[in-house]
């Protein structure tokens, strides 16, 4: 039920905050069972701000390095949809002065590219099986042998290896993006930071007054959020998943729609 509602359109923004807001409620009933039954036993002292301020300084450092990773990933769609369409603007020209090139299997191969990318980064194979897509790039070398044998000009041809190689060094930081962990013992070091403050909030004293009830939770949801933020962005490309904070692929799946089109330039010229 949970999760039907977290997929609606209007709460994928949210998919985030609301599972942290549930988990913060929950906390909250426990620490209202421990404050009734006085199972309370830390007092507040000067080392609690301290704490609290290095635990919000670690946090923050740690995710001013993944949103550096994360805004790094952002223009990788931008650079395979620019590599893949230079490839087809090429094989339409060369198209039009050597009527035997198979343009179609051309066609059919940059889509391929596509395909695998969306395929490989997908819920279903974890976001991070981007092997066929490799192969994919590399079965774009045989069109490049075709178009020498037929006379594409030297300086016409490293471009378009040039261009492949844009594609495959893309693909594979995307690739390691999403397998490689931004320093795993960093994230260790994080989560058990958060999980101490969040024992200690749990067990400090308190009046039971609604103020420190609040207070309890505003800490707790600031700390559990970041942790989790961190989770969710480690990995950028989560295509199918129900958060809206994965990098989005739109110049690709545009990209995709146009090599199917038969009213688009991409089909303006016949195999």
């Amino acid at each position: 039920m949970i999760t039907k509602m977290m997929n609606h359109p209007h709460l994928r923004p949210f998919n985030v905050a609301v599972s942290t807001l549930l988990v913060i409620a929950l906390l909250i009933v426990i620490k209202f069972v421990l404050h009734y039954f006085k199972l309370e036993f830390l007092s507040v002292n000067t080392l609690t701000g301290s704490a609290l301020a290095g635990a919000i300084f670690i946090c923050s450092f740690l995710l001013s390095g993944i949103i550096a990773d994360y805004k790094e990933a952002e223009k990788i769609p931008t650079e395979l949809r620019a590599a893949l369409e230079n490839i087809w603007d090429e094989a339409i020209l060369f198209k039009q002065e050597v009527s035997k090139f198979n343009l179609e299997d051309t066609r059919k191969r940059l889509r391929n590219i596509v395909t695998s990318f969306f395929e490989g980064v997908s819920h279903a194979k974890g976001h991070a099986a981007l092997e066929d897509c490799l192969k994919s790039v590399d079965d774009l070398s045989p069109i490049f042998s075709q178009m020498q044998k037929l006379g594409l000009l030297p300086n016409f041809l490293v471009r378009l290896k040039g261009e492949q190689g844009v594609i495959r060094r893309n693909v594979l930081r995307v690739f390691h993006i999403q397998k490689t962990q931004f320093i795993p013992s960093a994230y260790i070091l994080a989560e058990s930071i958060v999980a101490l403050i969040v024992f200690v909030l749990l067990f400090i004293k308190t009046e039971g007054s609604p103020e420190s009830f609040v207070l309890f939770g505003f800490i707790s949801y600031m700390f559990v959020y970041i942790v989790r933020l961190i989770r969710r962005i480690e990995q950028p490309f989560q295509e199918g998943d129900s958060s809206l904070d994965d990098v989005s692929l739109f110049l690709l799946h545009d990209l995709e729609t146009k090599f199917d089109s038969k009213d688009t330039r991409f089909q303006k010229v016949g195999s």
